[in-house]
């Protein structure tokens, strides 16, 4: 779950991390009056949850209450990739100096927290990973959830040649990795990381990503979601107990277990189609979860066919039959159904479509050839 700038913002200064003074307005009497509490100049910045809000205008540097007024209602006025602007963050503007990258994430491949910093703040980290590969520093926490001091200590002094900043940004950096886990982040970037005036490092911006399989343990970020972001479709999925994902394909997929679900997608690509979702149904046998997971797909108007793909094991074949046949009842469908069953109870699901004149697959291969065959047709 992604949470806006002001929002990761808070927590940061919640945990200790300096960011610059400020608040939210949704008005331009609001941001008046934060601007006459913290002084001219000041930045005002669009909150969305988007990229290339800087690019296409929102965010602004200004130095008097005329200018505020005028750029308010401008930034508040536009449409940033699809999505209106409805508050802004106000900010003192920050003299800065020299900016850094900062951030805590994960590495799935090495299956490890990283630190991930720079000199090169500011930027696309990205784009210097790729055009500078050596000015981008990285530190495996090795399963620890406490930096290791004496271990970070000359990865500070790359980024830093004072002694004293890199002391200060050794304890931002714990306050940094305090948050991450404690509050179950996927993603915790200070980008940029800034050397003010005064030479203090100060938090320039905030993001902050949290995982929404932890949202149960924290019922106050939940309450953070801004739910114009997130797409209804997945939201209903989750909220009926499916793992679903939409796609740009026209092979409707309907399968019970992620990896599985993982493997059909990769058969549909590789059979020349394209897949249109991920859809786990999980491993409970309620039909009711096929009648669901078929009236989400159904909403996609690119679908050309359905592909059910079931390994019976926790989830019994019967139960998905049962299933399929209460949706055909109650859904109009207007795409085949490609349906390979196999596993607990196969043979008794096959029966009760068979009498309804449907074809099953056993071979997972097959039947992906037939939808792809049908997409394709």
């Amino acid at each position: 779950m992604k949470i806006h700038e002001y929002q990761a913002r808070d927590l940061f200064a919640a945990y200790g991390i300096p960011v610059a003074e400020g608040d939210i307005a949704k008005t331009s009497d609001e941001a008046l009056r934060i601007a006459r509490r913290i002084g001219f100049p000041i930045v005002i910045k669009a909150q969305v949850l988007v990229g290339g809000r800087g690019k296409a205008g929102g965010v602004k540097v200004v130095g008097s209450e005329a200018e505020l007024i005028a750029e308010f209602n401008r930034i508040k006025n536009l449409n940033i990739k699809g999505y209106s602007v409805d508050r802004l963050l106000i900010v003192r503007a920050i003299d800065i100096k020299k900016e850094y990258y900062l951030a805590v994430t994960i590495d799935h491949i090495k299956g490890d927290v990283v630190i991930i910093a720079s000199g090169e703040g500011g930027v696309e980290i990205e784009e210097t990973a790729k055009s500078h590969p050596d000015k981008i520093i990285k530190f495996y926490m090795q399963g620890e959830k406490i930096l290791d001091e004496q271990q970070w200590m000359p990865k500070a002094a790359e980024l830093f040649a004072d002694l004293r900043l890199q002391r200060e940004s050794t304890t931002l950096l714990q306050a940094l990795l305090k948050l991450f886990f404690e509050k179950d982040c996927s993603l915790a970037e200070i980008n940029p990381l800034v050397i003010d005036g005064q030479g203090r490092l100060i938090a320039a911006d905030a993001k902050v990503i949290i995982d929404d399989n932890a949202l149960f343990r924290h019922e106050d970020l939940a309450a953070l979601r801004d739910l114009q972001y997130e797409d209804a479709d997945e939201l209903e999925a989750k909220d009926k107990g499916l793992s679903f994902v939409k796609l740009e394909g026209n092979v409707g997929c309907i399968v019970n277990g992620a990896g599985l679900a993982m493997g059909t997608m990769d058969a549909v690509n590789l059979m020349g189609g394209k897949p249109a979702n991920f859809l786990d149904v999980g491993g409970s046998s309620n039909p009711q979860k096929m009648i669901n997971a078929i009236n989400i797909i159904l909403r996609n108007k690119a679908i050309k066919v359905i592909l059910i793909n079931i390994f019976g094991g926790i989830t019994r074949c019967d139960d998905i039959a049962v299933g399929i046949l209460a949706a055909l009842k109650q859904i109009k469908i207007p795409v085949p159904l490609v349906i390979r069953l196999t596993g607990t109870n196969e043979q008794q699901a096959k029966e009760l479509l068979s009498q309804a004149g449907m074809t099953t697959f056993t071979s997972m291969r097959q039947a992906t050839s037939k939808a792809v065959e049908t997409a394709n047709i």
